[in-house]
This record gives C-alpha cells, structure tokens and sequence, in this order.
C-alpha cells in the first residue's frame, strides 16, 4: 500500500479531531477524504505529512511511518494544505527552483524539472511573473507544482479548489486526474461534484470517525437500493392519507400538495400509486423520479 493509515487519533484536549480511523491507498488510486467543516479531515491530512503527530495509531506512506521515519516519510509525499502558503514576491521560476533546492535536487537535474513541472501544470505564461500578481487559480497551479517538483510518490492534496472560478475548477480536476494515474492521491474535499469526477474510492469521516469507506461506485450501487418519487396533488393532502402501495418505505410533506416517497429502488411504484389514490378522490397533476445521488448519501451518514 502506498498509504495505509492504522486506527489513527488525535486528541485536543477532551476534544477527538480524530477518532480511531483506518484505510489504505493503493498506487494509482485517487482517494476523496470526505466530511463536513470540523470533521476531521485536515487533521488526517497534517498527520500524514507529518505537521503534527498522533495521540495513538499511525500512518505509513510507501512504507516509512510518521512517528519514527518522518524525513523519509516527508521526501515520499508532495502537500497542497488548503490555504496555499507561497512566496509572492518570488517570481514562478524562481519559486519552483528554491522549492527544488529546498528537496535537495541535483543542479543538473533541477532545470528540467523545473520545465517539466511548468508544463503539466500550464504555467508557461506565467513563469516570468510575480506569484502575487497571479489569479487564484493560477496560484493553485503554482502549489500543485512545487508539491510535484521532487516527483513523490503521494500527493495529498486539501480542498485544493476551494475560491476558483467554475473554469478553474475544471481545470484543476484535470490536471489531478492526470497525476492520478500515476501517483497516489488524497484529496480532501466537501465538494460532491468533485468526487464523482475524480475519485476511484471514498472515505467519508463525520465528527472524527469513519461513517463510509468503499469505491465510488459501490456507494453507487447502495444509493440505487432506494429511490424517492415527488408526487404533486391538485389540492393539499395529509400524509396519513396516501393509500400504502407495495414497495413504499417512507413518506415526507414537501408542501401541503407535494410529498415525496422513498421506496423500494428495484420497484417502479408510480402506476400502482396513481390508481390507488385516484380510487381514494386523489388526484395526481405529477410525479417526478428524484435521482439518489452521492449528496443524498453523505447527508444521510453526516447528519
């Protein structure tokens, strides 16, 4: 495993930041490390990269663990924290040089790294500029680059686009997807959207403890277990008053003419329903199958 994190804690007093958690990464693997703000996500993260240490448990990368092999552990990983700290009176080249030296790279080798780093990032027509005078999104690019300068092996990256415009955010995505597949990523986020675009597995952690930890698309699959049907009358109704089909779970008022229904996901209950509440003076003006997605999921598990 190139990550593998084992019943890992952090405490704060009488406060768990992190509770007991366990997973493993495998090279290849791009990994969404999800929660709500104050889950405990970034906590993991700095463990990880050894910015601070646990209470109890560990965590291994590309088999060095953070408690005795933390310099081994640090030339192993590329981090992007979530307020991307920079130098902006550097100009972009200058920047990317002094991280590579800061890794000890070769001089001979450090130039074309350089080169390297600026052209799968897209920074060539900011090479020459001040970092300070660069938009947010092209900053972003400008971490990803010197987590990437020193080639490691697992890049762990904190809500990495958080503030971007929707252009930007494309563009990030892209270029992570990119790195995936050859690297092991963590990726921190509370962006759905960006799950589903990116990542092969999940982890979701919720009040410091793992509620979800499985591929993306085995929660797919779970979600497709249930589905919910909006059904909207011609005047208001009461819940009590929904005939029972078969397969129906569970009711909720939208509003006093619109109810939403969960059921079971392997039945289509709208004929059945239509003619039960049409032989009880019902009348139906529409139904709309609400697709079950991943937000509906992580509402359930966080909240």
């Amino acid at each position: 495993m190139s990550v593998k994190i084992s019943e890992l804690t952090k405490i704060y007093g009488n406060q768990y930041a992190v509770n007991n958690i366990s997973f493993e990464v495998k090279k290849g693997e791009i990994l969404g490390l999800l929660g709500p703000n104050g889950a405990g996500k970034s906590t993991t993260m700095k463990i990880a990269t050894c910015y601070i240490p646990p209470t109890s448990g560990n965590v291994e990368i590309s088999g060095y663990n953070v408690i005795d092999q933390a310099m081994e552990v640090k030339r192993k990983v590329g981090y992007l924290p979530e307020h991307n700290p920079l130098y902006l009176d550097m100009y972009v080249y200058e920047y990317l040089n002094f991280i590579g030296r800061v890794h000890q790279l070769k001089a001979a080798q450090l130039p074309s790294r350089i080169r390297h780093m600026i052209d799968i990032t897209g920074l060539g027509v900011e090479q020459n500029k001040k970092i300070g005078v660069l938009s947010k999104g092209y900053r972003q690019r400008v971490g990803l680059a010197q987590a990437l300068i020193h080639d490691p092996e697992v890049l762990i990256l904190d809500e990495p686009t958080t503030g971007l415009d929707p252009n930007q955010i494309l563009e990030i995505r892209s270029l992570i997807k990119n790195i995936g597949r050859e690297k092991t990523v963590i990726l921190s986020t509370h962006i759905m959207q960006e799950v589903k675009a990116i990542c092969d597995k999940v982890v979701i952690i919720n009040k410091g403890k793992i509620v979800a930890n499985d591929h993306i698309n085995n929660l797919s699959k779970e979600q497709e277990n249930t589905k919910k049907l909006i059904v909207e009358f011609d005047k208001p109704i009461h819940i009590e008053s929904i005939p029972k089909v078969n397969g129906m779970i569970k009711t909720n008022a939208i509003s006093p003419q619109k109810i939403e229904i969960e059921h079971d996901g392997s039945l289509d209950i709208r004929a059945a329903l239509s003619q039960q509440c049409q032989s009880n003076g019902f009348l139906i003006i529409g139904m709309t199958q609400k697709e079950t997605s991943i937000e509906d999921l992580f509402n359930q598990l966080t909240n």
